[in-house]
Parts: C-alpha cells; sequence; structure tokens
C-alpha cells in the first residue's frame, strides 16, 4: 500500500492562473428549445406490477429454510 500523499495545494505561478481564470470558451445555444417531457400516468396495472414484484420477509425465510 502507498502511504504518499499528494499535498492538496496546487502551486502555480501566478501569471498562469490568471491567464487560466481570464481565459473562457463557452458557446450559448440560442436555438434550442426544450420539449416538455410527457406526463407519465400511474395505473392500476403499475401498482399491480410493483406489488407482483416485491419480496417480502417472509418469501425470504421460507427460501432458506
Amino acid at each position: 500500500m502507498n502511504s504518499e500523499v499528494m499535498p492538496s495545494i496546487v502551486r502555480m505561478e501566478p501569471e498562469v492562473l490568471k491567464s487560466l481564470l481570464a481565459e473562457v470558451k463557452e458557446t450559448v445555444a440560442t436555438s434550442f428549445e426544450m420539449q416538455p417531457a410527457p406526463k407519465a400516468t400511474f395505473t392500476s396495472a403499475n401498482m399491480w406490477n410493483i406489488r407482483k414484484n416485491v419480496k417480502s420477509a417472509s418469501a425470504m425465510l421460507r427460501r432458506f429454510n
């Protein structure tokens, strides 16, 4: 196991730090339109599937005995 630890403070020259903080390259998407998310309905079939797939504690005990 390697016990060497990297220092948490990164040392760099002030000129390099200034150039990194000043340089920003971004592209703004102006023609993009968000589509509304389709509404999902929760039906009794969804509830039935959830109940069918639930693993109960008693079923787990029966399986291990």
